[in-house]
């Protein structure tokens, strides 16, 4: 019986034109699971993005910023193990990716490695090219904080406000070290400079009205909390200065 070679040629040739047509789709389709990914992300769908940064790796492998993407999303999903792994890999990829260092030192941390998680910290900070110093500065005090290492936080806080003083977290958390030292005086001194760098910040506002009222100040306490609650009224800094406010004077 003759056998007939044409339809195998005519599947091969379907099957290498379908080939040439999934490489042209993937390259764009990369591009579009991660920008998916971060929209999912950035609105709260930690699990959707996976799945899009999954798809974007998988077409790239060594695409540092999908990999800090799938990171961050587990992350967000609270897949601490997971997301060291990935962010490692992303490390591997780029070694120049700074920012990466932030999230693994989170990452690290949330999953045990305390001591690992503050080299990573303080590697980023180091790094000449880190654009947000101040935010790894932070990192590193509140993982101080977290370990009652006031002392040392307070130093590092210190060193985010410094590096910008327009970064809130950065005096919020100098103040909560300073008063864990039972440095009031020192805490309503920052609080003071720091809401003249950020005029109405409900955080801030909140913070050195409660201040002033340990320190018995009590009408410039009130006059922090009017201010937060009247500055963020439906945020939850001014809805807690409202609270302090009414238990200060019931008829508030």
């Amino acid at each position: 019986m003759t056998r007939h070679p044409l339809p195998c040629l005519v599947i091969a040739a379907a099957l290498c034109a379908a080939t040439g047509v999934h490489a042209r789709e993937t390259a764009g389709d990369s591009e579009i699971y991660f920008n998916s990914g971060r929209l999912h992300l950035s609105e709260g769908r930690p699990a959707l993005a996976v799945e899009q940064f999954k798809k974007a790796v998988q077409i790239d492998p060594k695409n540092s910023y999908a990999l800090k993407g799938l990171g961050d999303a587990y992350l967000q999903l609270g897949k601490y193990d997971d997301a060291v792994a990935v962010l490692r890999k992303s490390l591997v990829a780029n070694p120049y990716y700074v920012d990466v260092h932030n999230d693994l030192g989170t990452a690290l941390i949330l999953s045990g490695k305390r001591e690992e998680g503050k080299v990573e910290f303080n590697t980023a900070f180091n790094d000449p090219t880190n654009p947000t110093a101040e935010l790894s500065a932070r990192n590193l005090a509140q993982a101080y904080y977290e370990e009652k290492n006031y002392s040392e936080a307070a130093g590092w806080f210190r060193t985010a406000v410094n590096k910008n003083r327009k970064y809130p977290d950065a005096y919020l958390g100098l103040t909560d070290s300073l008063l864990a030292l039972n440095q009031n005086d020192q805490a309503i001194g920052f609080l003071e400079a720091g809401l003249k760098e950020i005029p109405k910040n409900a955080c801030m506002e909140l913070q050195l009205g409660q201040a002033y009222f340990r320190a018995g100040r009590l009408a410039e306490a009130r006059t922090q909390l009017e201010d937060a609650h009247r500055d963020q009224p439906q945020g939850p800094c001014g809805k807690r200065a409202g609270d302090v406010l009414a238990s200060l004077d019931p008829a508030h």
